[in-house]
C-alpha cells in the first residue's frame, strides 16, 4: 500500500507540471500584460516599466516560471491585486466557509440519493419508479436561479425560518443558520441527477449472476440489494462523488454569491471580475492539485469497501 501510494505521488509529478506550464502560459502570454491592468487608464511608461519590474515579469519566460514554480511550493503568491490581502491568507480565510457548506451538503445529497435509488431499485419498473424518474427530469430542467428565487421567497420571507444572507464567526451559527437555506437549495438541485445516476448503477448490477445467485439461497430482496448489489454499486458511485468533490468549490460561486457566503466560489467570481490574476493563478493551481489527491483517495477508498480491489 505504502509502495502505491508514493508511486501514484510521484507519478502526479509530471501532470502536476503540465498544468503549471499551462496555467502559466495562459496568464502571460493570454492574459495580458498584467502591468497595463494594475497602472490603469492614467498611467505612463515609467509607471508601466515600474510595476513590471516589481512583479518580475520583466525577467525572461524561464525566470518567470521558475518564481512561478517557488510561489507554489511556498505557498506565497504575494498580494491581491484588488485588495492587497494576502492570497494565502485569501484562500485559507475562503476555505472554511466553503466546507461549512459543501461537506455537509455532501453527505446527505450522498446519502440520500443512494438511499433512495435502493429503494427505487426495490420497486424497479412501478408506476412509482416512473413518477420519481419524471419528477427527477422536470428538477433537471428547472435552472438553480429559480430554486434560489423561489426558496429565497417561501422559506426566508414567507415563513421567516431561515436568514437571506449573512455569515458570523461561530462555526455552529453558520452551520445550522447561515447554511441551512443554501444547503436545503443545493441538495434540492443536486438530488435528482445523483438520483437518476445511482438508480442506474444499482439496476446495473440488479440482474448480475451473484444477485440471482443470491436470491436462489434465500436472500431476501432487501439484503440482496443492500449488501449484495450496494457493495459492487458503491464502486462507481463513489467514483462519481470523489471526483465532484474539488469542483464543488468552484462551482457552489451562485449559492455563496447570492447568499454572501465568503466562499472559495464566491472569491473566483470576484477575482475575475477585477482581474486579480494571482488569486485566480493560486485558486486554479490548488484545485487541480486537489483533484489530483482526491483521486488517489478514491482509490484507496475503493480497496476499503471491496477487498477484491488489489492496488498494485
Amino acid at each position: 500500500m505504502t509502495a502505491y501510494i508514493l508511486r501514484r505521488l510521484w507519478q502526479m509529478l509530471p501532470t502536476m507540471l503540465g498544468v503549471v506550464v499551462l496555467v502559466f502560459v495562459l496568464f502571460n502570454w493570454v492574459g495580458g500584460d498584467p502591468a497595463y491592468i494594475l497602472a490603469g487608464k492614467m498611467s505612463n511608461p515609467e509607471q508601466i516599466a515600474n510595476i513590471r519590474r516589481q512583479l518580475g515579469i520583466d525577467e525572461p519566460y524561464y525566470v518567470q516560471l521558475w518564481i512561478f514554480i517557488k510561489q507554489i511550493v511556498t505557498f506565497n503568491f504575494g498580494a491581491s491585486w484588488s485588495t492587497g490581502e494576502s492570497v494565502a491568507n485569501v484562500i485559507l480565510t475562503r476555505l472554511g466557509p466553503s466546507l461549512t457548506v459543501l461537506i455537509p451538503l455532501t453527505i446527505l445529497e450522498t446519502f440520500l440519493a443512494v438511499a433512495l435509488a435502493l429503494a427505487i431499485a426495490f420497486v424497479r419498473g412501478s408506476l412509482t419508479d416512473r413518477a420519481v424518474m419524471i419528477a427527477c427530469t422536470i428538477g433537471m430542467s428547472i435552472s438553480i436561479l429559480v430554486y434560489i428565487i423561489v426558496f429565497q421567497y417561501y422559506f426566508a420571507y414567507k415563513l421567516g425560518l431561515f436568514p437571506v444572507q449573512g455569515w458570523g464567526n461561530n462555526f455552529f451559527e453558520n452551520l445550522f443558520k447561515y447554511s441551512a437555506l443554501p444547503i436545503l437549495i443545493a441538495l434540492a438541485v443536486g438530488i435528482a441527477p445523483n438520483l437518476r445516476l445511482f438508480r442506474t448503477f444499482v439496476l446495473d448490477e440488479v440482474n448480475q449472476d451473484y444477485v440471482r445467485t443470491a436470491r436462489a439461497k434465500g436472500a431476501s430482496e432487501k439484503r440482496v440489494l443492500w449488501v449484495h448489489v450496494l457493495r459492487n454499486a458503491s464502486i462507481p458511485m463513489i467514483t462519481h462523488v470523489m471526483s465532484n468533490l474539488p469542483a464543488l468549490l468552484i462551482g457552489a460561486f451562485l449559492i455563496e454569491r447570492f447568499f454572501s457566503i465568503p466562499g472559495i466560489g464566491r472569491e473566483v467570481i470576484l477575482a475575475v471580475e477585477r482581474s486579480d490574476f494571482p488569486v485566480i493563478k493560486a485558486i486554479t493551481v490548488y484545485v487541480a492539485a486537489a483533484t489530483m489527491i482526491f483521486n488517489l483517495l478514491t482509490d484507496l477508498i475503493y480497496s476499503a469497501v471491496d477487498p477484491r480491489v488489489q492496488l498494485k
